[in-house]
């Protein structure tokens, strides 16, 4: 198997993740010392397995690979697991986070993704395939992601919700 692998020109010396991985952003940024400006890169990488699990990182580094492998790794870290309903969210929500709003809304099967930007690639990594949302307030899209993030967090379950009404 390794052996016919190689032969086929894949194998590169590592190996295939479970997640598939966006770039949402990746913007140059100053810090202003005594001899000038030293410039770095922000990545904001967003990673899923289109199942459920999805994550994000925003980290910096000398060069823009350097700044996604770190963010790659924080997202790796920082899953949240979405309780998925027939590849839609279970229940309405609006969330705010700092001065992002977010509103997200389930959708019937053959909506597709109705979401801008930022949240349009968390939600598609999430393997949310129906879904309606609409951000309102800002457009930094660190802010967006955070708030998509914050909505997947206080997301309740269909069992939870049946509890909750009891």
């Amino acid at each position: 198997m390794e052996k016919r692998r190689r032969q086929q020109g894949r194998d590169d010396g590592r190996e295939r993740s479970e997640f598939d991985q966006k770039v949402v952003e990746v913007k140059r940024v100053t810090r202003v010392v005594a001899g000038g400006k030293r410039m770095r890169f922000r990545a904001l990488v967003v990673i899923g397995d289109h199942k459920g699990k999805v994550g994000m990182g925003l980290k910096k580094g000398a060069d823009v690979s350097e700044s996604v492998n770190k963010a790659v790794n924080q997202a790796k870290k920082n899953m949240v697991t979405l309780p998925l309903v027939h590849e839609t969210i279970p229940h309405e929500l609006k969330i705010k986070y700092k001065s992002s709003r977010l509103m997200l809304k389930p959708a019937r099967p053959g909506t597709g993704v109705i979401a801008g930007g930022a949240v349009r690639s968390v939600m598609e990594l999430a393997g949310v395939k129906n879904v309606v949302s609409k951000m309102l307030g800002s457009n930094n899209k660190v802010n967006n992601v955070k708030a998509v993030f914050a909505a997947f967090r206080a997301m309740k379950s269909k069992e939870t919700l049946a509890k909750l009404r009891k």
